[in-house]
């Protein structure tokens, strides 16, 4: 069983300063992804004024609530006018958020007037007075303020004088085989590669899912409701749901993974194990397909699943997509998918 929330707690989302809950432990940055690097950054702000005390008195000091501060629409989008898809569309980061036991995420409307405030009028103007920030976590290399002329040391010094503690937290680099902590950057995304979002969309996008899901430290998933296809597949004995994903969602190299999936329940954030599966990603040129789609077929799986809500873990890349002379000679193929996913899945 897959489980999507932490203690039945919900995330508080906010888009404006209305209705915060404040004082706050901030954890700041862009957080597309959640990946490894983000929970470290993420960590020091949890439960940073101890525990809920369910109408006991608090000792000592107000109690602070974890909450991370990101922006909306991602800054690159606002600055090149261009839509940008996401590693974590806005309800899978809140899942994953509330996996790590966040209790608010703020989105920053990211628009003329914020990206013109200076580093300073951003600290008084937003971390103090909106966000009466008690405490500040980010990344080594976050850079805030007009044309990004903040640093990291600099919202420390600035902050200082708020008496708000900034944790500076160092950069996670990838040796090949786990995580590290790191002073410096690297450029190659091999060994020794600072874990960051752009990394893993370049993995993603090589079909390197194995890769990917260990800078992520979870699985990388697609969550979408299933919609009536074309119903193809059932024609030569491979039925498929056909997955309706987040516009915004950044999908992987097109073609085949072996996938674990679960059934989103309508009532909670948690799934159940259903089955598992393998799952294409692309055009379908064997039956002239004319726009990308996400069908997964289930193993041993027979019922209806339209209108449900499914979670697809992406494993292992399998093979690039391709066009076959004939439904026989794709049907074969799919056979050979199937007997190497079960392989892989087993494992």
């Amino acid at each position: 069983m897959l489980n999507l929330s932490k203690n039945g707690c919900s995330v508080r989302v906010a888009f404006s300063s209305e209705g915060l809950l404040t004082p706050t432990a901030v954890a700041l940055g862009k957080f597309d992804g959640v990946h490894l690097g983000h929970q470290r950054v993420i960590q020091p702000v949890l439960h940073a004024g101890g525990q809920h005390s369910k109408g006991n008195q608090l000792t000592n000091q107000e109690y602070t609530y974890s909450t991370v501060v990101t922006f909306d629409p991602h800054p690159q989008e606002f600055f090149t006018g261009q839509p940008r898809t996401l590693l974590t569309p806005l309800d899978e980061k809140v899942q994953q958020l509330r996996s790590l036991g966040v209790e608010q995420l703020v989105l920053l409307p990211f628009d003329k007037e914020l990206s013109a405030l200076t580093p300073e009028a951003f600290v008084e103007k937003i971390l103090v007075q909106q966000l009466r920030c008690q405490r500040i976590s980010i990344g080594q290399d976050f850079c805030f303020g007009e044309k990004r002329s903040g640093t990291a040391q600099d919202l420390q010094l600035l902050a200082a004088k708020h008496n708000i503690p900034v944790t500076i937290v160092p950069l996670q680099t990838y040796t090949g085989d786990s995580p590290t902590q790191s002073s410096c950057v690297s450029t190659t995304p091999t060994q020794d590669a600072r874990i960051s979002t752009s990394l893993i969309r370049q993995t993603l996008e090589q079909g390197d899912i194995e890769n990917a899901n260990l800078l992520l430290g979870r699985p990388y998933t697609l969550i979408g409701d299933v919609v009536q296809g074309q119903q193809l597949g059932r024609t030569i004995g491979f039925p498929t749901a056909n997955l309706q994903l987040p516009k915004d969602k950044f999908l992987p190299h097109q073609g085949v993974y072996a996938v674990r999936v679960f059934t989103l329940s309508e009532t909670s954030d948690t799934a159940h194990i259903e089955n598992l599966g393998v799952m294409n990603i692309g055009n379908r040129p064997t039956v002239n397909g004319t726009y990308s789609s996400a069908e997964v077929h289930l193993f041993d799986w027979s019922g209806d699943l339209y209108g449900k809500k499914l979670v697809v873990q992406l494993v292992k890349f399998l093979r690039p997509e391709q066009k076959f002379p004939s439904l026989e000679a794709l049907k074969t193929q799919i056979q050979l998918d199937c007997v190497v996913a079960r392989e892989v899945l087993s494992a």
